[in-house]
This record gives structure tokens, C-alpha cells and sequence, in this order.
């Protein structure tokens, strides 16, 4: 997914201030929290992006979903609803997530799969992940049943496809041949 650079601004000026006031972590959190529940919740996004809801309303949403959010959280909702940008707050969130795992000398690793993986795989996925990485690493589980069976890792620009999808596609191009 290719962010904004509205996206990136918000996210680095989010990061700086909550630095400054050491809340950093805890922004994070809220912001763990938004990506979540704006993932599962279309008509929040669809709220968040309609230009036919009123600034206040869009406040006031937000205000409401993520009440237990902290004043930076808070503060940065009003930026972005004053701005006309509450559109981009998935993204926000998405890019401030990164730019802490970063500052912190972390990478993301996103794991795919078909169904729920169990802890002692994901013990060994993180382990290979952290292998590839070269540093710590956070790992973040997608559910994607369109890729049938195994997993998709994707640490940086690196990743091992072992999904059944990508072999079922190899097989067809080698029969093709």
C-alpha cells in the first residue's frame, strides 16, 4: 500500500511532538488501536472519508470510538478533521507505526496465512523473520484465505512466498511450458 506524503508529515509531526513528551509508546498503541478498528469497521472509514458529514460530527466520532486514547491521539484527530484530512487517518496510523518500529531499531514482519497460526509457529516464523531483518522484529498476522494454505512472510523488501496459490501458480506456468 503506497501512503501520502499528507500521510508521512502527519505521522512524522505525531512522532516528534509525542517523543518530546515522551508518549511515543503510548501513541503507538493508540495507533495500533485505530489501524484495528478502522480495518474491521468500512463504515467508520466510510464516515471518516464522506464529504457529505460535517467536521464536528467527524470529531466527535472520533472522539467517541477512541475515547481512551491520550491528549496527542486526541489532538491529532482535531488536526486532522480541521485539515479536511480524516480520510487519511488509516494511513497516518499505518506510517506512524512504522516510523516507531524504526526509531526504536525494529522492523514490521507481516505474516499471511489461511487460518490462525499457533504460538509455536508463530515462535518460528518470528525466529526466520528476525533472521532476515538482522534486528528485532515485530510480527504482524494477516488472515487471508485466498492463498489456501501455507504463508506469505514479508519482512522489508524481502519475502518468502510459501503459500498453496504461489505453488498451484508455479505448476500452471511449468505445465504452460
Amino acid at each position: 500500500m503506497k501512503l501520502s506524503r499528507a500521510a508521512s508529515r502527519y505521522a512524522k509531526a505525531i512522532l516528534n511532538l509525542a517523543v518530546e513528551k515522551n508518549e511515543a509508546a503510548a501513541v503507538n498503541d493508540d495507533m495500533k488501536t485505530i489501524l484495528a478498528t478502522l480495518a474491521n469497521n468500512k463504515e467508520l472509514s466510510q464516515f471518516l472519508s464522506s464529504p457529505l458529514i460535517k467536521t464536528e460530527q467527524k470529531r466527535n466520532a472520533l472522539r467517541q470510538v477512541f475515547k481512551d486514547s491520550g491528549a496527542i491521539t486526541m489532538g491529532s484527530f482535531d488536526l486532522l478533521v480541521d485539515n479536511k484530512r480524516a480520510d487519511i487517518l488509516a494511513d497516518v496510523a499505518t506510517r506512524y507505526i512504522f516510523l516507531f518500529e524504526e526509531m526504536n531499531k525494529r522492523e514490521i514482519a507481516t505474516v499471511t496465512t489461511a487460518v490462525e497460526i499457533t504460538a509455536d509457529l508463530e515462535a518460528k516464523i518470528l525466529a526466520k523473520a528476525t533472521e532476515l531483518a538482522g534486528k528485532e522484529v515485530t510480527l504482524e498476522k494477516k488472515i487471508d484465505s485466498s492463498i489456501l494454505g501455507g504463508f506469505i512472510l514479508r519482512v522489508g523488501d524481502k519475502e518468502i512466498n510459501a503459500s498453496v496459490t504461489n505453488k498451484f501458480s508455479a505448476l500452471k506456468r511449468e505445465f504452460a511450458q
